[in-house]
């Protein structure tokens, strides 16, 4: 299982280290708007509207403890998508609330685009 975590790490990493020259700053903004402010808010900030009923609450993003996590770590946002480390945490937290989102096919050129917008509005 370290082996499976490790080389998911390390894919993502490899996948953002070219990930400005190719990232879609709208689609970025799409996604993450259509499928993460929900409970991470407009601004990355734990402010969305499911953010406080997630169990433990949503975390603020741009904090500096973050922000250095992102430094140290460049692929923390797209293996936190890929990983899901908390588990059922998110398919849950919009289950208890009556959240349907449509399934999503994540591909590379997304978790890019993700990636970028993200780091975009953290770095504010």
């Amino acid at each position: 299982m370290p082996t499976k975590i490790s080389l998911l790490a390390l894919s993502a990493m490899l996948l953002l280290l070219s990930a400005a020259a190719y990232a879609d700053i709208s689609n970025g903004k799409n996604l993450y708007q259509s499928r993460c402010a929900i409970c991470h808010g407009a601004q990355a900030n734990g402010s969305g509207p499911l953010a406080a009923k997630s169990s433990p609450p949503t975390p603020d993003l741009t904090t500096a403890a973050f922000k250095k996590r992102l430094t140290d770590y460049p692929g923390v946002i797209v293996s936190s998508i890929i990983l899901r480390p908390n588990g059922d945490l998110i398919p849950k937290t919009l289950r208890d609330n009556g959240i349907k989102l449509a399934p999503h096919h994540w591909t590379v050129q997304d978790l890019r685009d993700v990636n970028d917008y993200m780091r975009s509005i953290i770095g504010k």
